[in-house]
């Protein structure tokens, strides 16, 4: 697509979160320290990740997820009608949705314009989809007790309120948008597919109800990261029926394995569509060989005009506040394998 190399340098958005705003959250926590510390110390740690950024020169910058507890947590922490159950899965908290939610105002917007304020390189969000949270926080038990009657119906009510912080964020000069929604590569995987609280037709309608804009500003992309990893096998139908039914316009799709599978994923993306590839793994501190990566590349640009594609790691560097999947240290190495990965690729032009 035309301006694709505006953001030719990506990243999922979740960076690691210093030991300074760690120590701030824990004293909050503990009741040492109020809220306005607390809030300043998120400031701080912000306006350092976004200097990190463009010293990387990447060309987006996001607020790391620094103010939040885990990825999904620019929905949960704005919305009412959820309840967060004590348990964990994966490390994230379980958290079950006892009404439909209801937005009083912006999830993200106005942070996002404080950060954004700090640089003249494009701002990126990311959020949780919206069939990813009804997929999590369904709880069919609560159906009958004033508790959503079905994920579908939470996954609507849910994909309301994203689509209108889309269009605030886009109102509000923000340049790339991206859901992410790590279960949707289960659904193409060649054989019987695993059972599923929202059926992949379900799945594929709430996110395309998120991500629908009637006019994209010059410049403005709305992209989905379907899953942080292939599955063994790809079903190309499926593959093509999940990109044909969300009108998403960048997939940020796994590429750090080497795998056939990745290659029949991007095989199955419409010429349309662009392609971000996650081409360096955020859960190995060793970095990727620059020619293998390179090879992986050349490989893509068989099946896709590189024109088309963007860099990226794969997945974001810490999910959750308290469980990165790296050092400072070795993310700043990975990210600074896509610079050059892409400074490869495409020259200085972008």
């Amino acid at each position: 697509m035309a301006d694709t190399f505006n953001y030719r340098i990506d990243h999922h958005g979740s960076l690691v979160r210093p030991a300074a705003l760690l120590t701030a959250r824990a004293q909050y926590a503990r009741g040492e320290t109020g809220a306005d510390a607390l809030q300043e110390a998120e400031r701080t740690a912000v306006e350092e990740a976004v200097a990190f950024q463009r010293r990387l020169r990447t060309t987006v910058v996001t607020d790391g997820d620094l103010p939040r507890e885990d990825f999904r947590s620019a929905v949960l922490d704005h919305v009412s009608g959820f309840r967060r159950t004590g348990e964990e899965t994966d490390g994230l908290a379980h958290w079950v949705a006892e009404t439909l939610p209801k937005a009083d105002g912006p999830l993200v917007a106005d942070g996002t314009a404080r950060f954004a304020g700090l640089t003249v390189i494009a701002p990126k969000v990311s959020l949780p989809s919206p069939a990813y949270l009804a997929e999590t926080c369904f709880d069919p038990d609560l159906a009958g007790s004033g508790g959503p009657a079905s994920a579908r119906e939470l996954g609507e009510a849910l994909a309301e309120i994203i689509h209108r912080e889309i269009e605030l964020l886009v109102a509000r000069g923000v340049k790339l948008i991206q859901l992410n929604n790590p279960l949707l590569l289960a659904h193409t995987a060649n054989g019987s597919a695993a059972p599923a609280v929202l059926s992949f037709e379900d799945a594929l309608a709430v996110d395309a109800l998120a991500v629908r804009l009637d006019a994209r500003p010059e410049g403005v992309r709305v992209g989905i990261c379907p899953g942080w990893s292939a599955p063994p096998q790809v079903d190309r139908a499926a593959a093509e029926r999940l990109f044909e039914a969300v009108p998403a316009d960048r997939w940020v799709l796994p590429f750090d394995q080497g795998t056939a599978a990745e290659l029949d994923l991007l095989a199955a993306l419409p010429e349309d569509r662009d392609a971000c590839l996650g081409v360096v793994d955020p859960r190995v501190a060793a970095v990727e060989e620059l020619d293998t990566v390179l090879t992986r590349i050349d490989a893509a640009a068989e099946v896709k005009d590189l024109e088309d594609m963007a860099l990226s790691p794969s997945r974001g560097f810490a999910d959750t506040a308290g469980r990165p999947l790296l050092t400072t240290e070795e993310q700043r190495r990975k990210l600074v394998l896509v610079e050059t990965l892409a400074r490869y690729c495409w020259g200085n032009e972008f």
